[in-house]
């Protein structure tokens, strides 16, 4: 459901970044704006809840967020917290994946910032689940430096240097991303980013504490499946291929004869064995 909200008051700025990701991903991908907002209205709630222009901002997302948890009744991304963390948390690794392919390959454009810049807002929301492991911390605050940082590069006409740029962002001039907002023109490098053909790079998790992935899975025709001849058809082995485990370990015996009495001795271990 498509929400239309009343300006956003000066005391409820700090919440503008997760309104703005709600409302580019309300088409695209509902369970990421359903937790923008929530997040959004929780942080708010701390903030500034006796303004009037905060209440009727508020109220507004109070009422969608109700209406939109039983339109989506049977999203489990919606109603199950452990599953709404998992999609929320995989569609931000991914933006963040892709940012950082991009950049420590030299890259640098509007949709690189505007995949940095996202990936961090997300990163944010997932708090709403608890208390975040410390790569996604990392990785949540190196977004937001590398989306403001080359930000500012291409805003002043210089080349950003790829990936992190001394031994914490934190200490670097401008590092700090609380106040970059993607300016009209990135409206759409979110949603194009997300079709680019090419398959992200996975940033050295030694650099800023990123998880590894596995692998991709073997292609099917790694693969091969049997025929409908070959099932049907009894196993014969060859002879030719099958050896002894005791084999030139054992002398062969030969010339050795046995008696009547021995024979019949014999067959009574073989009866009781």
């Amino acid at each position: 459901m498509t929400l239309l909200l009343p300006p956003c008051p000066a005391s409820l700025k700090q919440i503008q970044h997760y309104l703005k990701a709600a409302a580019e991903h309300e088409a695209r991908d509902p369970v990421v704006a359903y937790w923008c907002r929530l997040y959004a209205l929780q942080t708010a709630l701390k903030i500034d809840k006796k303004s009037d222009e905060a209440k009727v901002l508020l109220v507004k997302l109070m009422d969608w967020l109700e209406t939109e948890k039983k339109a989506q009744s049977n999203n489990e991304a919606i109603t199950n917290d452990i599953a709404a963390q998992a999609h929320v948390e995989n569609y931000s690794l991914k933006l963040f994946m892709w940012a950082d392919g991009q950049d420590r390959a030299g890259i640098f454009n509007k949709n690189v910032v505007k995949a940095f810049y996202t990936a961090g807002v997300l990163m944010d929301v997932l708090s709403l689940f608890g208390e975040q492991s410390e790569d996604i911390v990392a990785n949540c605050k190196y977004a937001k430096w590398k989306a403001a940082y080359i930000h500012n590069c291409l805003k002043n006409g210089e080349t950003p240097i790829p990936g992190p740029v001394g031994e914490n962002t934190e200490d670097n001039e401008g590092a700090s991303a609380s106040g970059f907002v993607p300016g009209s023109n990135f409206n759409d490098a979110n949603g194009s980013m997300m079709h680019d053909p090419k398959t992200p790079n996975q940033p050295p998790s030694n650099v800023i504490g990123f998880a590894n992935f596995p692998t991709d899975p073997p292609a099917a025709t790694e693969i091969a499946e049997p025929t409908e001849e070959n099932d049907n058809k009894p196993y014969t082995p060859n002879p030719g291929t099958v050896t002894s485990s005791n084999e030139g370990l054992i002398a062969p015996v030969t010339g050795v004869r046995l008696d009547p009495s021995q024979i019949t001795k014999a067959q009574k271990y073989c009866k009781f064995a």
